[in-house]
């Protein structure tokens, strides 16, 4: 055996284990759901081939009295949800890229801050949850939030209360929100920023101050060109996130109500796979969802990719 079959023998050794992992964890579960998206199976009954009909009463439209009514209305109410979730996507980036900003000046014990900020990251987030849960709860003498917002409007002499956030359509979504923008603004895309500033040649910044540019200046020409690779990356990344994300907060501290203001896609095919037993129908559901990802993906890509300065 040659030197050169030896090497690529000892290679394909070392990657052999990661590709058994890719095939058995990843590969072939993906194709297994293409399979059971044709198929109509309830766990325990025998499977039966349907072809397309489960995403035909997914996503197709029916005429009654005039009108075109959705086969699974519950699908696009949750897809709304998942779209509404969504919104706060562009507040974690900015909030993002503000800690950042604040974590990459040259002060005393940053280290310590850094670690802080990015602790919500690598804690389970069903603890996480669960103290949202008690913060969020509506009666002052528990919840935390409503606490503060009683003792305010105390000290303004006005009757102020605070809402029932989990349990009201209303304020249900918006309190996710506010967990999901408290949780991801200190995490990986902090990080991700904090390592694109610090990339940033110095030399560009001492050339700015020596044409008496002030700090917005510098920040426009010189550090929001630089990272917009960066932001690039992480809106993408946010945007798949965005898509699939939602279940976890939902699951622990509403359960997906009420009335259904937070179950999110993920929560829906989790509800068809485990509650109703519909294997079938929940890969059909993920499928779509995937497809959605890859299109609006695709479509950011192409445009988006356009406002990004290489360097």
């Amino acid at each position: 055996m040659t030197s050169e079959r030896k090497e690529i023998l000892i290679a394909f050794c070392f990657l052999l284990p990661n590709f058994i992992g890719f095939l058995i964890f990843t590969f072939f579960p993906v194709i297994a759901s293409l399979v059971l998206s044709f198929l109509k199976w309830e766990i325990f009954t025998p499977p039966q081939f349907v072809g397309l009909q489960n995403f035909i009463n997914l996503l197709g439209f029916s005429i009654k009295n005039g009108h075109f009514i959705p086969n699974d209305p519950k699908f696009w109410y949750y897809l709304y949800n998942t779209l509404f979730l969504m919104l706060i996507i562009p507040l974690q980036v900015f909030g993002s890229l503000l800690a950042a900003l604040a974590l990459n000046q040259k002060i005393k014990g940053v280290v310590f801050f850094r670690t802080l900020f990015f602790l919500p990251t690598i804690t389970q987030g069903a603890a996480i949850a669960i103290i949202w849960y008690s913060l969020l709860n509506p009666n002052p003498s528990v919840g935390l939030v409503n606490k503060f917002i009683v003792n305010f409007g105390n000290f303004l002499n006005l009757p102020l209360e605070g809402p029932n956030w989990l349990g009201s359509i209303m304020w249900a979504k918006p309190a996710l929100m506010i967990v999901m923008l408290w949780t991801f603004v200190g995490g990986y895309n902090m990080l991700l920023y904090l390592a694109a500033l610090q990339n940033i040649p110095r030399e560009l910044y001492e050339a700015a101050d020596v044409d008496g540019a002030n700090g917005w200046q510098k920040f426009w020409s010189v550090t929001w060109p630089m990272i917009t690779p960066t932001t690039f990356f992480i809106a993408v990344m946010s945007i798949i996130g965005g898509f699939q994300g939602g279940f976890l907060l939902a699951y622990m501290m509403t359960g997906g109500g009420p009335a259904g203001s937070t179950t999110t896609i993920q929560f829906y095919i989790f509800n068809n796979l485990y509650q109703y037993q519909h294997v079938g129908y929940a890969s059909s559901i993920a499928w779509v969802l995937f497809m959605m990802v890859f299109v609006v993906t695709l479509v950011y890509w192409k445009f988006g990719g356009k406002k990004v300065t290489y360097y």
